[in-house]
């Protein structure tokens, strides 16, 4: 567990020193073309450095043990922080729209545009494997916030391919609409990808159903249960960014000492643990199979 967390430090780490790079480079590229195109990539990146470093806090605290005013720790602030990034990303492509509709309507100007076009291609190509490293090592750790940071890496590199794509269309033609036009097409995708973010965090929020991680624990109870001749129900789970919270009810026959049936669930929690690859609490709930409806007080059946 250790040895994933540094390296997922290491991961966030890297986005935001790269960010950084990136940042500076697009901000002197948008200075000497005053391109509407190269600014749309350059607001785009100073949210990522705000959302990097927000990422970063998150998956600190994310990682602090429980405490009496957070019994079940902090994963979830993983979904808060995708949606805090997916907000940004909004409000960036909203300022996009904002000054491209402004230079359409107060007049174009640019200069330098072959220099300009170099920066932003090596930034798209940096970015490009930077955002596939941080969504593979996310899926790898199974952390949300670092594939939120890759997919949102991804995206400000397609949006660089998109402004390379103008300019050059601008350069070749030299019809000047062409830059302002593809910010706001670029704009447009920022804001349908920060749209995704912010539904994936109140998904996570309000402990949407996860169809996959579904049926991957119910393979694994089927399987585990079928060998031993038990049956289970009540099966719920969340999904809370870092790791996963899992309760499901047993059922054995009549006359099960107490220390056996403890024994068999605490090794199919173990299976269940392992076939999931990732962090997880699992709650097991002991009961006969035998009347089982007339076990419980009224108030209390499932």
């Amino acid at each position: 567990m250790e040895n994933v967390r540094s390296q997922q430090l290491f991961a966030i780490r890297l986005s935001l020193a790269v960010g950084v790079l990136m940042l500076v480079g697009k901000w002197y590229a948008y200075l000497i073309t005053g391109s509407a195109a190269i600014l749309s990539d350059a607001a785009e990146s100073v949210v990522h450095i705000i959302a990097v470093a927000f990422a970063a806090y998150s998956m600190w605290l994310s990682y602090q043990p429980a405490d009496e005013s957070h019994p079940y720790g902090h994963d979830k602030v993983s979904f808060f922080s995708a949606g805090i990034e997916g907000a940004l990303i909004i409000i960036a492509a909203l300022f996009i729209i904002y000054e491209s509709v402004l230079k359409l309507v107060s007049g174009i100007v640019l200069q330098n545009l072959d220099v300009g076009t170099y920066i932003i291609f090596g930034a798209s190509v940096i970015n490009l494997a930077l955002g596939a490293f941080l969504v593979w090592r996310g899926k790898r750790s199974n952390s949300l916030i670092l594939i939120a940071n890759g997919k949102h890496v991804l995206t400000d590199s397609w949006t660089s391919f998109g402004v390379v794509a103008g300019l050059l269309l601008t350069q070749l033609t030299g019809w000047l609409p062409f830059d302002p036009l593809v910010a706001m097409a670029v704009a447009l995708n920022i804001l349908w990808e920060g749209g995704k973010l912010v539904r994936q965090s109140v998904g996570g929020l309000m402990d949407e159903a996860n169809p996959e991680l579904e049926k991957k624990i119910h393979d694994v109870l089927k399987e585990e249960t079928s060998k031993r001749d038990l049956t289970y129900h009540e099966l719920r789970y969340r999904d809370s960014g870092i790791s996963v919270w899992i309760e499901f009810h047993l059922l054995f026959p009549h006359g099960t000492m107490l220390d056996k049936a403890h024994m068999v669930s605490t090794e199919i929690e173990a299976k269940l643990a392992s076939a999931l690859e990732q962090r997880s609490h699992i709650v097991t709930h002991l009961e006969p199979i035998d009347d089982h409806d007339n076990v419980h007080p009224p108030g209390l059946k499932h």
